[in-house]
C-alpha cells in the first residue's frame, strides 16, 4: 500500500468563487504512480468546500442564488459570528456543500459517473487557502 499527499494552493481574488481542480487533481495522482485506490479531496479551511457535480455554468449560478438565499452574506449583524469576522454565511455555505470529496482511483484515474468533475468552491476568499489530497492505494 502506497500514500501519497500534497497540497494544492488557491488564492480567490473574489470573496466567492466555484473552481473546477479535475486536472489538478488528476495530476496530482499521475505523480502518484497509484494505479487503484482512494483520494481524498479535503479543503483545510472552514469557509471552503470541495465537490462534486457538473461543470455547467447556469448550475453554478444556482447554487450562488441557493445559497445566498439560505445564508445570506448581508446583513452581517444578523450572525452572532460576526462580532469577530464578517464571515458567518461562508461557515453556513461550507456546512450545506460539504466538506470533502473521496473519488475511487482505477487504472490511474479518477473513477467518475458522466459529467462528474471536481470543484473547489471558496466561501471567502481574498487571501491563500489549501486543499490537501491524499491518495492511498497501490
Amino acid at each position: 500500500m502506497k500514500s501519497y499527499r500534497k497540497e494544492l494552493w488557491f488564492d480567490i481574488p473574489a470573496r466567492r468563487a466555484i473552481v473546477n481542480i479535475t486536472r489538478e487533481v488528476q495530476r496530482c495522482i499521475d505523480e502518484s504512480g497509484i494505479k487503484e485506490g482512494l483520494i481524498l479531496i479535503n479543503p483545510m479551511h472552514i469557509t471552503a468546500s470541495v465537490f462534486i457535480n457538473d461543470d455547467e455554468s447556469g448550475l453554478h449560478q444556482d447554487y450562488e442564488v441557493w445559497l445566498e438565499g439560505l445564508a445570506p452574506e448581508k446583513p452581517y449583524s444578523r450572525y452572532r459570528h460576526n462580532g469577530y469576522e464578517d464571515n458567518a454565511d461562508a461557515h453556513l455555505k461550507r456546512s450545506i456543500m460539504g466538506r470533502e470529496s473521496v473519488v475511487a482511483v482505477t487504472n490511474g484515474r479518477l473513477d467518475f459517473g458522466p459529467w462528474e468533475q471536481l470543484f473547489y468552491y471558496e466561501f471567502d476568499g481574498k487571501r491563500k487557502k489549501r486543499v490537501l489530497v491524499k491518495i492511498i492505494g497501490e
